[in-house]
């Protein structure tokens, strides 16, 4: 394993954290959850298979079951999980949604263990306590940007946190188990997730796609800038999957909360409010982070 792979990770929460309260004023400036989602996707989509046709890759040349498995990857941790991501971004606020994904280090390195056989130590274990208690912190901190919001609105960034780790074990052993590229991967997956998008957009609407997608120009703006970072991030992230372990990679690219909490600062000072338990349960997480890689890290 190389440093690479750490410099990788944390690029991949640089990203994501930039990119939540990108997400979070489109969402103020008239736009939905849903409508952050497809943009994301596309965009993503856009730079994904432009830089495959300049590298003139044979996609169909990958083995089905490998192509089945990113599918499954986009559909669930990718339309699915973005929504959910989305939507508790404009629930809860930027910071706080950034912040309760970071449990995904905790649920990644449980499934990584269990059906990776991947190893992780009692420092690890005391990390992933000292995580939990973070987002303990955050979870009671009264920041955010919405006044009087409630606990309950924390299963949406939970239940994202929950998909995009099960996402990341699957797409680990993807790349050990076959010599498919981290693009060829994060382009399958992000095509089969915007398929997921429309399914769920003619479900749940019909015909009224056009009306659903109605927005502001000034939101749609934001929205492709978060796609951007979104799909550099998550490139990112394929790419430190392909050459490290899921204990290792996902705690690092994990936490987004002082990323978001940075640039909710500089840029959302007006509407959203970061208050000192905040940030002080946004260290505890990274804390925690630190303490499940740190022998792991060390040994690079």
């Amino acid at each position: 394993m190389q440093h690479d792979v750490v410099v990788l990770a944390l690029l991949t929460a640089a990203g994501w954290g930039a990119s939540d309260p990108l997400a979070k004023s489109g969402m103020r400036h008239g736009g939905t959850p849903f409508q952050v989602s497809l943009t994301v996707v596309l965009v993503s989509l856009a730079m994904y298979w432009s830089a495959l046709l300049i590298r003139g890759s044979n996609v169909l040349a990958i083995p089905g079951w490998v192509l089945g498995l990113f599918v499954l990857t986009g559909l669930g941790a990718t339309a699915l999980a973005r929504v959910l991501s989305y939507t508790g971004v404009q629930r809860v606020g930027a910071s706080i949604s950034s912040a309760t994904l970071n449990t995904r280090p905790v649920w990644a390195t449980l499934f990584a263990v269990v059906f990776l056989g991947e190893v992780v130590t009692l420092q690890g274990v005391l990390g992933i306590v000292v995580v939990v208690v973070g987002l303990v912190m955050v979870a009671f901190s009264g920041g955010g940007d919405i006044s009087g919001w409630n606990l309950r609105d924390l299963i949406f960034p939970l239940a994202a946190a929950l998909t995009f780790a099960a996402g990341n074990v699957a797409r680990r052993y993807a790349f050990t188990a076959s010599e498919v590229s981290s693009l060829e991967g994060v382009a399958i997956n992000e095509a089969a997730g915007l398929v997921g998008l429309l399914a769920y957009l003619l479900f749940r609407h019909g015909r009224d796609i056009g009306g659903f997608l109605v927005a502001p120009r000034r939101a749609y703006a934001y929205f492709v800038g978060c796609g951007v970072l979104s799909a550099l991030s998550l490139l990112a992230l394929f790419e430190a999957l392909s050459r490290g372990t899921v204990v290792v990679v996902d705690p690092l690219s994990s936490p987004t909360s002082l990323f978001a909490i940075l640039f909710t600062f500089l840029f959302l000072r007006e509407v959203e409010t970061v208050t000192k338990k905040l940030i002080g349960g946004a260290v505890l997480v990274v804390t925690g982070v630190v303490l499940i890689t740190g022998p792991q890290v060390l040994t690079l």
